[in-house]
């Protein structure tokens, strides 16, 4: 029996899966709409870039390129599902629970690999994942509160950590001399201050803010 034209959107709301899949409206969006399938092949692709990372066995071959090429597809399609959210009205609260998972899976499991292979010191990977897993806990222990949008700050960390890490994954020195090395760490060293700074002026704008709540 069909549903009056009145209890379409009541519908769609109760099952998540209906709705606006790829088209613009004011409707509800199904929480499968096209930019939640990006932000779910980007985790998808996670487990496959360090699994070819292991393959690879060090040798810095085929499975190695495979590897970072994955990555970098992945990390740099991370505003791809934002914009299309935005501009087609495809907002959904799946969606913004994982946009954030899907950059600390990429991000994470990339730094704990090359630490696993040797290739980056721990405390390195140890100091970015507490930063990364403490913000992003807080900010959706606030969500219903607040919003906590990325600054600019944190955006310009987020690139470089990118750099950073697609710079360890591609094996450059091996064709174009030691030097690389330099340049990854310092790319790496420049990520991991931003990394620090930005995590504590969070917790400093955080802190401003429950005063002013409670005052």
């Amino acid at each position: 029996m069909a549903l009056p034209a009145g209890d379409n959107s009541a519908a769609a709301r109760t099952n998540s899966m209906r709705g606006r899949v790829a088209s613009h409206g004011d409707t509800p969006a199904s929480n499968g709409n096209v930019a939640n399938i990006v932000t779910t092949i980007r985790i998808l692709l996670a487990p496959v870039f360090v699994w070819l990372l292991f393959l690879d066995n060090e040798q810095n071959g085929i499975w190695r390129y495979l590897a970072a090429a994955l990555f970098i597809l992945a990390i740099a399609t991370d505003g791809l599902d934002g914009v299309l959210a935005r501009r087609r009205n495809l907002i959904t609260n799946v969606g913004i629970i994982l946009d954030p998972i899907a950059d600390k899976l990429l991000i994470g499991g990339a730094l704990v690999t090359l630490s696993i292979l040797g290739e980056l010191w721990w405390w390195v990977t140890v100091v970015i994942l507490v930063r990364e897993i403490g913000i992003t806990v807080y900010r959706f222990a606030v969500l219903s509160k607040r919003v906590i949008p990325a600054s600019r700050a944190g955006k310009l960390k987020t690139v470089f950590q990118s750099v950073a890490i697609s710079l360890f994954l591609v094996p450059f020195h091996s064709f174009l001399g030691p030097w690389v090395l330099w340049v990854n760490w310092v790319a790496m060293g420049i990520a991991l201050v931003l990394t620090v700074i930005t995590g504590i002026d969070y917790v400093v704008q955080a802190a401003r803010q429950n005063r002013g709540s409670t005052a």
